[in-house]
């Protein structure tokens, strides 16, 4: 998450704190604050992606460290929030493990969350401290209206993703929005089973909160594709990417049957599963703006870019 802290440092104007951070030979994860936070109000920056239990207790020791260093109030800047899709008992000897999540954020010291597009708004609820959560859309709007598409349909691939792909058409003024009903036989896998909307003929815009392994979205662009949309693009907040996510999609890159996807920064993407039709779009400006109004006591409104 360096190249994302480093472009939101740029932004506010403020450089990065120096911390040695690493593990020791052990495996243990080793972290040390080489400057003075005292009486500060320091704003942490930290995606609990994949590593995910390391960058979270990664991210823990930074919090418990700073509370140690009288740090005067400890704001986290989670962009992808992990673990966010275990929101609820599905069955009934199971945990609620975006609960245990915020706990344990909060009882190491923090006074505030900030982060994008949670999977599920009700995990706001399991923190009693103030939780921001930005989102991505005005992002993938602006991009969208750059590109000049019309004839647009937004269409989201499963029932849940509702509010964002109606979010998303509004704010690209977009004709329609189509909803892609999906089975899940197991937590492994899920079927497309039919789309309720008009896609035949216009131009798609498939839009979730993130693609792990692939197979969801695979399903939800053949869905499309069968009922003869004329061009198909894909946009995700949290691109995890998770194999065999990147053979899946290289094959839609090299038969061309997407015209593009377009990722928010909120996950590094390592180069080797970097594709040609991959564009990422930086949260920087919009988390930027965040720590500005935070620190000077203003409200927040939804990020809108080339607006002031």
């Amino acid at each position: 998450m360096h190249e994302l802290a480093a472009s939101i440092s740029k932004h506010v104007g403020i450089p990065l704190v120096k911390a040695d951070i690493g593990k020791f030979p052990n495996g243990e994860s080793r972290v040390e604050i080489l400057e003075s936070v005292r009486g500060a109000d320091v704003f942490v920056i930290q995606s609990t992606c994949p590593p995910v239990n390391d960058n979270v207790m990664e991210l823990l020791l930074i919090m418990d460290a700073l509370r140690r260093a009288s740090a005067r109030s400890i704001n986290l800047m989670v962009p992808y929030f992990g673990y966010s899709k275990q929101d609820k008992k599905k069955t009934g000897r199971e945990p609620i493990s975006a609960k245990v999540m915020a706990d344990m954020m909060e009882n190491a010291g923090a006074a505030r969350i900030v982060t994008i597009d949670l999977h599920a708004q009700q995990i706001e609820g399991f923190f009693d401290i103030p939780v921001d959560n930005l989102s991505a859309i005005y992002l993938f709007a602006e991009h969208f209206r750059s590109k000049k598409i019309g004839n647009t349909v937004v269409v989201t691939p499963d029932a849940g993703g509702t509010k964002r792909a109606r979010d998303l058409a509004n704010a690209m003024q977009a004709e329609r929005i189509a909803i892609i009903d999906k089975y899940r036989p197991n937590w492994r896998k899920a079927d497309a089973m039919n789309v309720i909307g008009k896609v035949e003929g216009m131009n798609a815009i498939i839009v979730d909160d993130f693609i792990d392994t692939g197979g969801s979205m695979l399903e939800a662009i053949k869905a499309v594709r069968n009922h003869k949309a004329e061009k198909i693009w894909v946009a995700c907040t949290h691109p995890l990417l998770t194999d065999p996510a990147t053979e899946r999609f290289k094959q839609l890159n090299d038969s061309g049957e997407v015209e593009g996807f377009l990722f928010a920064d909120t996950i590094p993407i390592p180069q080797q599963k970097m594709l040609k039709n991959y564009s990422i779009i930086s949260t920087a400006p919009m988390l930027a703006d965040t720590i500005e109004r935070i620190a000077r006591g203003f409200s927040l409104h939804p990020y809108k870019p080339n607006k002031s």
